[in-house]
């Protein structure tokens, strides 16, 4: 571990970045047609109590990695094995967010660039940000994240003045009853974007206050999934369910078609900015939990010197991991589910959780003897 400190408001900035991320981009959760702000909003109040099952570990072990309380609970063969499994995904998941990032440059802008290309300039900025540590990462946050906050609030406000806003195309609310929306949240919403956060315990050990820990994560969960069940609102509102669900990027459809007095038109580059600050965020934590893991797992003595080798594979994994985007799409919500983000998050925690509360009560059994 690198000796840091973040602070719980840059923890909170970090979390709000990371979650927004990629989840901008895509039609999230469209599959609950007009009721998908539901389904997200659903999938975020379940994130809570697993974040709360996250929490407990950091709270049992505040001062270690995962990777290490992970051999503490498990011993040292199994623990190995599922600290390398987490490191494993969250290289994968880095090359699933590039992979979104580059897609999107080449459809907005750069159709004749290779993918490779687009990617692999990103790639270069993020290992210079890993081998400065989390001090700089969560300053870069705090900088950039009134930036995002600024366009945002700015996209909404020109958005409501365009008269775009066709409240019809909300309703019916819950055509279909509670169960669409409710098994959408467990399914889809629930893992992307919510406790996707997982990463973030690889970060826990730095903050400087570990009495602010759970707070900050549940507050920062509360904002996001506000700002996605704002944004999904929006979209479905000005364009409809059927375009929402038809397009790559609908939030670009939907600021692509801002226009006000006759000269304000054509914003889509305030929300390629928007969108390139979320993702950087994204990739780069994803990548620095990836490299401080296998530091700590294989006793390297400098992470930093992980940066190049570690994000060389992130870069062409991300382009080698889908033909194209639909192929992509399709593995991050329907394969990547069942293999990864059930086990990951929903199932491997709480054992995690159940074997440490029982070797806890048993060391303070022997005590008390």
């Amino acid at each position: 571990m690198e000796k840091a400190k973040i602070s719980a408001s840059q923890l909170f900035i970090l979390m709000v970045l990371f979650e927004l991320g990629s989840a901008l981009l895509v039609p999230l959760a469209i599959r609950a047609r007009q009721d998908a702000w539901f389904a997200i909003l659903l999938g975020m109040l379940g994130s809570f109590v697993l974040f709360l099952v996250y929490h407990k570990l950091y709270t049992y072990y505040p001062n270690l990695l995962p990777t290490e309380y992970m051999q503490k609970i498990l011993g040292k063969v199994m623990g190995t094995v599922l600290a390398f499994v987490y490191i494993l995904y969250f290289m994968y998941d880095a090359s699933r967010v590039l992979r979104d990032f580059g897609e999107m440059l080449l459809t907005f802008a750069y159709p004749d660039t290779p993918l490779f290309i687009a990617n692999a300039l990103l790639m270069l900025v993020i290992i210079y940000t890993i081998r400065k540590g989390i001090e700089v990462i969560a300053r870069s946050g705090e900088l950039l994240f009134i930036f995002m906050y600024v366009l945002a609030v700015a996209g909404f406000i020109l958005i409501i003045s365009s008269g775009l806003i066709e409240v019809k195309n909300l309703q019916p609310v819950l055509e279909k009853g509670m169960l669409t929306p409710l098994k959408i949240a467990l399914s889809e919403t629930l893992y992307f974007p919510f406790t996707e956060a997982i990463v973030f315990t690889m970060v826990l050990p730095y903050l400087n206050d570990s009495k602010k820990a759970r707070v900050t994560m549940l507050c920062a969960t509360g904002l996001s999934g506000i700002n996605l069940v704002i944004t999904m609102l929006i979209n479905i509102s000005v364009l409809g369910v059927n375009l929402t669900a038809r397009s790559q990027f609908p939030l670009l459809s939907t600021v692509a078609s801002i226009q006000v007095a006759d000269f304000l038109e054509r914003l889509d580059v305030f929300f390629m900015l928007a969108m390139v600050i979320g993702i950087f965020f994204k990739v780069t934590i994803l990548f620095y939990a990836a490299t401080i893991g296998t530091a700590n797992l294989f006793k390297v003595k400098a992470p930093s010197m992980l940066a190049y080798p570690l994000g060389i594979v992130i870069l062409f994994l991300s382009v080698t991991i889908a033909s194209n985007f639909q192929e992509h799409l399709h593995e991050g919500l329907y394969m990547a589910k069942f293999i990864l983000h059930i086990p990951l998050f929903t199932i491997i925690p709480p054992i995690l959780l159940f074997i440490a509360f029982l070797q806890k009560r048993k060391d303070h059994g022997g005590k008390h003897v």
